[in-house]
């Protein structure tokens, strides 16, 4: 079977099945089991798959049409123009929780001291390390999701620090400059209509809040109340719909508070100074 065919036949498949971007995840999935990039079969398509690359490839394409995310497959999600690795431990990095850091990086003075807080795969706490410089630990109360991101943290040569439990129980009143989270935000009553990709295959623990998804929320506001110093700031991105609702968590003392919205004009990331 040439690679020409390959891909054809994939996407094929793929459109049957009405998987998002069939000649893409075709493309993606085929450069996996090759274990090359996708200038060789555009310069190759003649090249015939060996054994053990129809065998994978095949195997790879099963898993995506019973719904497993690409990146479960093949193992890797870009996030801010790096490759991170991802496991099923871990959510995947979403293009919009770049507006996270972005969020983060406007912020003057740049902050020093900082907590990410359910840190998943690592993408915000690592990115912001290698981005400012700071002083950064990542929080989760997954320890295999920390373990994810520590691998992240060696390969790109980032120097944060990773900590096991809730929320930021582990830090003294007073101490950091930045609280920042993608926390959980995905209420339990709307399981039922997400996409099987992350309902079935996303952990749980990172997707949802409780029966408002707003639990997470009123939790992050009055952790970050104990452990930022005067002048700090907070940072979060916002579930659909609940940036009014999350606006009226944040009491007197919060002041500068700013809702960012994403390249869809979607509400997307709280900023919040703390006095």
């Amino acid at each position: 079977m040439t690679l020409h065919t390959a891909l054809l036949q994939a996407c094929r498949l793929l459109e049957e099945e009405s998987i998002a971007a069939p000649r893409l995840t075709a493309e993606v999935l085929l450069c996996h089991a090759l274990g090359g990039e996708r200038a060789y079969f555009y310069s190759h398509p003649e090249a015939e798959l060996s054994d053990l690359a129809r065998l994978d490839y095949g195997r790879y394409l099963h898993e995506r049409l019973a719904g497993k995310p690409t990146q479960y497959i093949t193992g890797r999600q870009e996030f801010y123009g790096r490759d991170f690795l991802v496991t099923p431990d871990v959510l995947i990095p979403r293009p919009e929780t770049e507006h996270v850091v972005e969020a983060v990086l406007a912020l003057l003075p740049p902050p020093l001291r900082i907590v990410d807080i359910g840190c998943g795969s690592g993408a915000i706490a690592v990115t912001l390390s290698l981005e400012l410089h700071a002083d950064v630990v990542g929080t989760d109360i997954s320890v295999a999701a920390l373990a994810v991101a520590a691998k992240n943290a060696k390969t790109l040569g980032a120097r944060v620090d990773f900590v096991a439990c809730d929320l930021a129980s582990a830090f003294a009143s007073a101490c950091l400059d930045l609280v920042v989270s993608n926390p959980p935000y995905v209420a339990l009553t709307d399981a039922p209509g997400l996409q099987r990709e992350v309902r079935d295959y996303e952990p749980h623990v990172a997707l949802f809040a409780g029966e408002t998804g707003l639990e997470i929320y009123a939790r992050l506001v009055k952790e970050a109340e104990r452990v930022l110093r005067p002048g700090g700031a907070l940072v979060m991105e916002l579930g659909f719909k609940t940036s009014e609702a999350v606006r009226a968590m944040l009491g007197p003392r919060w002041q500068d508070v700013q809702i960012l919205p994403d390249l869809a004009g979607i509400p997307r990331v709280l900023v919040a100074r703390f006095t």
